[in-house]
C-alpha cells in the first residue's frame, strides 16, 4: 500500500459508512413518501375546516385518506408501519375531537404524543440508554452492543437523542401556546409548518453524529460466524476421532 492509496481507502470507507447511516435513517423513519403520509391527513383537515368550518367532513376526510395510503401500501405490498401509524394518530384525534366537539382537539392527541416523544429522548439519555439508540439498533443490525462495546456509538446516540428531544420540546413550546390561543384553522397551519422541518433537522442531525461515530457491530454476522466456527470445531473433532460428522449421512 502506498502513501497515497491509503486516504483513497480511508475516504471510501468513510463514504460508505455515510451510505450506510442514510440508508438506516431513511428505512427507519419512512424517507420522503413516510413524510408525505405523516403530513397529509393533517393537512387535508385543516384544509377542509378552514374552507367550511365542518369537524365531522374535515374529520372523516383525514381519517379516510388515512386508511387509503394504508391500502395501497398493503396493494404494493410494501412496510406499512408508518402509515398505520398515521391512521392509528389521526383515529385518536378524530374520536377526541368528536367527544369534545371542539376541532383543535383533533391535534391534541398528537401534540400530546410529541410532548410524551421529547420526554422520553431526554429521560431514556440520562439513564445512559438513549432512545434513538433502542430504535436504530436494530437496523443497524447492532442490537444493544452499542451500550457495551461500542462508547463512541454510544456517545453519538445520546447525542441524537438530545438534538431529538429538545427539537420536539421546542416545538411544542410554540404548538401548545398556539392550542390555548388560536383557532383551530391557525392551529391546523402551525402544525403543517412544523411537521417536516424540525423532523427533517432532528433527522440531520442524527445522520451528522452517527456518520462520525465508529462503525457498528453486527452482532447478527458475530453469531453466525460462531455458529460456522462451532459447527467447524465438531466436524474437526468428528474427524479425528474416526466418526462421521453432522452434516454427512451414514451409510
Amino acid at each position: 500500500m502506498t502513501s497515497l492509496d491509503k486516504p483513497t481507502e480511508d475516504t471510501q470507507a468513510t463514504d460508505d459508512a455515510r451510505a450506510v447511516t442514510e440508508a438506516a435513517l431513511f428505512e427507519a423513519f419512512g424517507g420522503v413518501r413516510g413524510m408525505v403520509e405523516t403530513v397529509l391527513p393533517g393537512l387535508l383537515f385543516v384544509t377542509i375546516f378552514t374552507i367550511n368550518k365542518d369537524l365531522h367532513w374535515s374529520a372523516i376526510a383525514a381519517l379516510a385518506v388515512s386508511v387509503v395510503l394504508v391500502v395501497v401500501r398493503l396493494v404494493m405490498k410494501d412496510t406499512v408501519k408508518h402509515a398505520f401509524s398515521g391512521v392509528f394518530g389521526v383515529a385518536f384525534g378524530v374520536v377526541f375531537a368528536m367527544m369534545t366537539g371542539n376541532a383543535k382537539d383533533f391535534y391534541l392527541p398528537g401534540m400530546l404524543y410529541t410532548l410524551g416523544l421529547a420526554v422520553a429522548y431526554i429521560v431514556t439519555t440520562l439513564c445512559g440508554v438513549p432512545l434513538i439508540g433502542l430504535i436504530l439498533g436494530p437496523v443497524f443490525k447492532e442490537n444493544l452492543s452499542w451500550r457495551t462495546r461500542n462508547p463512541g456509538r454510544k456517545k453519538a446516540y445520546a447525542k441524537a437523542s438530545w438534538a431529538w428531544g429538545l427539537i420536539l420540546l421546542a416545538k411544542c413550546a410554540v404548538l401548545f401556546p398556539l392550542y390555548w390561543w388560536a383557532d383551530t384553522a391557525q392551529l391546523g397551519w402551525g402544525l403543517v409548518a412544523l411537521k417536516i422541518p424540525p423532523f427533517l433537522l432532528a433527522v440531520w442531525l442524527t445522520w451528522v453524529f452517527l456518520a462520525k461515530a465508529p462503525p457498528p457491530i453486527d452482532v447478527f454476522a458475530e453469531m453466525e460466524a460462531e455458529e460456522k466456527a462451532e459447527e467447524e470445531r465438531k466436524a474437526a473433532l468428528a474427524a479425528e476421532s474416526g466418526e462421521p460428522s453432522a452434516g454427512r449421512h451414514r451409510r
